[in-house]
Formats: structure tokens, C-alpha cells, sequence
């Protein structure tokens, strides 16, 4: 039976961004995006300059939505819309792609920080994963479906594993925020918080390692829930957002700037990292109230 033969430019085989079968494998819909806006740029006969001049951005942006290295803004795929004349087309295949991204299985954070030069992150209730000690990762997993103690065992190693850029032969920086609610609810077992705050405070005294007591005193602030900012090593940037039901990775520069923001602004209100040392030392005295 003879296949119905592929539209200019799509499917083609070794190509950026293309949406072609491969082993079985349906394409992402991000991947038809990305080769949608090639093949229509191509029909037009226009080169990226002549587009860039046309809808106003960047030849490099552009050239990274063709090749499916970004997804951009619904702005951007109105806007290309409007030049090739496909009506909602592309507007429609970008929220195919943005829903998909949203719905995709997160794998988890460990293998973007093994590649990360620099991590900054903030914790609104619990010690962030990359300052906790096997004790009080435990407990802290012991609070959702640990499943079997195997199962436990897996997950407390996986984190401490994490663990190692900081103290490996080429550690990242490190940035983290805690709540100060955090010190003073603790953990359940009084041996497991104190060697928990006296983890936190070697761990401070690393010298790519800055540690920021977010106060009381502060009032509210713009970052909601736990958020971890990751720069990698290429040079951009991903950012994921965790509550107490979901978490959410983001990769879209759009998204992740206005997260940057809200985080040096907390940054900037909370103790200096010799103040934080201070207030951790108070609570190993005091323990927990």
C-alpha cells in the first residue's frame, strides 16, 4: 500500500526538531512544532534574517524554535502565524507542546545537578535535600508512601547521593535559602535534629557553600513554595518548583526569569550567611522549644 508522502520539510530523516517515526516512537508534539515552523519558514521562501526583520525577533530565538531547543511564548507563535497565514495553527500545536511538557514524567532532578556549575535553592518546610542527613531523610520520607523498607533504603541513598557535588573533586556553588519555621519545628526525634543542625553547619562552612536563614522577620515575600534554580554548565538555566502535593521543572527562559527575581529578592532580605551561623547555633543550645 503506498504511504502518503510527508510535507516539504518534515519527517526528514537526521534533521533538527523533526517529528519523524522513529522505532516505533510517535514524534512530541514540541517536535512538530519545531519542524511545522521550519517547513513553513522553508515554503515562504524566507531565510531567518529576512523573518527576524519581519516578525521582530531574534535570528537566534528564531533559529532555536526551528530546531525544537526552545518552545517560546504563545506570543511568539501568534505572531508566526500572522506571517505564514495559518491562522491558530501554530498557536494550537504550541499548547499541544506546553501541555505535553506539563504532563511529561519528571525523572528527577539528579542527573541535571550532576551536570550543574551552580545550584540555588530555598526550602519553606523542610531542610533542603542537599543539606539532609540520612536520619532526617528518613523521617522526612517516612511522611509521604515510603512503600517497603527496600524501597526507603533506595530513596534516602538516592538523595545523600545527590549530595556528593558539594564535596566532590569539582564541587558546584551553592546557594540555599531555609525558612527559619524550618529550625524551629525540627524532627520527631531530638538525636536526629541536632545531628541534622550540626550537618547544616559544617556543611555552611564549605567555601562553595552559602547558607541564608530566611527570618520571621521578613513578612510575606513572592516565592510560595520550595524552589530550586539549576545553571548548568552549556549555559542555561532550569528551574523546578515543588509544593506539597506536585513539583513542576521548568525550562523556558520566560518562565524561569521571573523565579530568578523572586529568589534574589528573598536572597537579599534574609540573615547574612554569618547571622545564619548565629541563629543555627542558638537552636543547637536551645534545641527544639
Amino acid at each position: 500500500m503506498p504511504q502518503p508522502k510527508s510535507p516539504a520539510g518534515k519527517g526528514q530523516p537526521g534533521r533538527p526538531g523533526s517529528p519523524g517515526r522513529r522505532d516505533g516512537e510517535w514524534p512530541s508534539a514540541r517536535a512538530v512544532y519545531a519542524s511545522e515552523l521550519a517547513s513553513r519558514r522553508e515554503q515562504s521562501g524566507m531565510s531567518l534574517v529576512q523573518l527576524a526583520h519581519v516578525c521582530r525577533y531574534e535570528q537566534s530565538y528564531l533559529h532555536r524554535l526551528e530546531r525544537g531547543s526552545r518552545l517560546g511564548t504563545v506570543e511568539a507563535a501568534r505572531m508566526l502565524d500572522k506571517v505564514y497565514g495559518t491562522g491558530t495553527l501554530l498557536v494550537k500545536l504550541w499548547q499541544l507542546a506546553k501541555r505535553e511538557a506539563k504532563d511529561r514524567p519528571f525523572t528527577g532532578l539528579a542527573p541535571l545537578e550532576a551536570t550543574a556549575t551552580s545550584i540555588q535553592e530555598y526550602d519553606i518546610s523542610a531542610v533542603p535535600h542537599l543539606l539532609q542527613t540520612p536520619a532526617y531523610a528518613e523521617e522526612q520520607l517516612r511522611t509521604t508512601r515510603p512503600g517497603s523498607v527496600e524501597q526507603l533504603s533506595a530513596r534516602v541513598a538516592a538523595r545523600l547521593e545527590r549530595q556528593e557535588r558539594l564535596t566532590g573533586p569539582n564541587p558546584l556553588h551553592y546557594r540555599a535559602l531555609v525558612d527559619e519555621s524550618v529550625l524551629w519545628r525540627g524532627a520527631r526525634d531530638a538525636e536526629t535534629w541536632r545531628g541534622q543542625v550540626e550537618h547544616i553547619v559544617e556543611t555552611a562552612c564549605l567555601p562553595d557553600v552559602s547558607l541564608h536563614v530566611v527570618p520571621f522577620g521578613t513578612g510575606p515575600h513572592h516565592v510560595r513554595g520550595s524552589l530550586e534554580l539549576i545553571f548548568c554548565h552549556d549555559g542555561h538555566t532550569v528551574a523546578y518548583t515543588r509544593s506539597s502535593w506536585s513539583g513542576h521543572l521548568v525550562e523556558e527562559p520566560e518562565e524561569i526569569e521571573p523565579l530568578r527575581l523572586a529568589y534574589d529578592l528573598l536572597r537579599d532580605i534574609a540573615l547574612t550567611p554569618a547571622d545564619s551561623l548565629t541563629l543555627l547555633h542558638t537552636v543547637l543550645e536551645r534545641g527544639k522549644p
